[in-house]
């Protein structure tokens, strides 16, 4: 196999499980977030049961990827890790923090303190993975390979613009994804958040698409050549289309198509941020070839990863199909 192809092979399925991740833990971190909207603890509590069988799997598939890309792209992580140890570190404690407040909330007799905290800590890691997306389509300043920027640098305007549109999508997962597992009054607040919720995420990535040029030269100069242009115009119609289809799925009660819907315009928009930057992996100038690693250790670990996706992939199938169907109050 050519040198060239392994790296992005590679790319391809890191690429394919940070997606994964975002749909699958992005509808349970956008449960918390839509906590504020919802008074009774009870049916808080019937939320969170929707979530539960999952949520912890959920996070394989970033793992997976974090470790995909530090034997296979340590150039990236090397550089990566030390621009972003700040919000990675508050990322982690939330993640920590989260998992305490989903256990411990099921044995206490007050659930209002563990509620509070439960959509603080969700709301601030959605928030930062938004962050630190921005700040790396506004690149990394590296010397050498060597982070050569203040910490603070990832606290970006551009980061606080993407961290806010995540955390609104991430909502509008955890919208989608409760109006499959609830039903009653419950699912009616969650079908009425649905067009709100669209419209604001489909404005987000509109400001987040208008701004990018500006952060990312590469980008600037890709997007206004043709036919790239023209890409960028049919992109933008179907997403467009996705969130008409959307509305009017929730209008007219259509229960799973609006999650696929919704994960389709996540795709897509992964998929557009990347094919901008292509073969770039990590702005401004670092690309695959740069960042791989050698041919051997990229093909020892291909056999590691080519057996652990299709196990995850199964187990997390099965999870789903195992506690398919809706979650009643009686249930929490």
């Amino acid at each position: 196999m050519d040198n060239e192809l392994f790296p992005i092979i590679w790319f391809g399925l890191i690429g394919l499980a940070l997606i994964i991740y975002v749909i699958l833990d992005g509808y349970s971190l956008g449960i918390g977030i839509l906590f504020p909207f919802i008074k009774g603890a009870e049916q808080r509590g019937v939320m969170l049961t929707t979530a539960s069988p999952f949520w912890d799997g959920n996070q394989t598939w970033l793992v997976l990827s974090v470790a995909g890309l530090y034997g296979t792209f340590p150039l990236v992580y090397s550089s990566l890790l030390p621009a972003m140890y700040l919000p990675l570190i508050l990322m982690l404690m939330c993640l920590f923090f989260r998992g305490m407040t989903f256990e411990f909330r099921s044995k206490a007799s007050s659930h209002r303190s563990f509620d509070i905290g439960f959509c603080i800590v969700t709301t601030a890691v959605a928030f930062l993975q938004g962050m630190i997306v921005g700040s790396v389509i506004a690149g990394v300043g590296t010397d050498d390979g060597n982070f050569a920027e203040n910490v603070l640098s990832a606290f970006s305007w551009f980061g606080l613009c993407t961290g806010i549109a995540l955390v609104i999508g991430y909502a509008l997962l955890g919208a989608a994804w409760l109006v499959i597992k609830t039903e009653g009054q419950l699912q009616k607040i969650f079908y009425r958040l649905i067009r709100p919720l669209m419209i604001l995420f489909f404005l987000a990535m509109l400001a987040v698409v208008a701004i990018t040029p500006l952060v990312n030269q590469l980008i600037a100069e890709r997007w206004a050549k043709w036919p790239n242009l023209l890409w960028l115009g049919i992109t933008a119609v179907i997403m467009m289309i996705l969130a008409i289809m959307t509305i009017r799925s929730a209008t007219r009660r259509h229960e799973k198509r609006i999650f696929i819907q919704i994960g389709v315009m996540f795709v897509l928009g992964l998929v557009g941020l990347v094919a901008s930057l292509y073969p770039v992996m990590l702005p401004p100038d670092i690309t695959l070839w740069d960042a791989a690693s050698s041919r051997s250790s990229q093909q020892f670990l291909l056999v590691g990863y080519a057996t652990l996706l299709p196990i995850t992939l199964g187990y997390t199938a099965y999870s789903y199909w195992l506690f398919r169907g809706k979650v009643h109050e009686s249930e929490e």
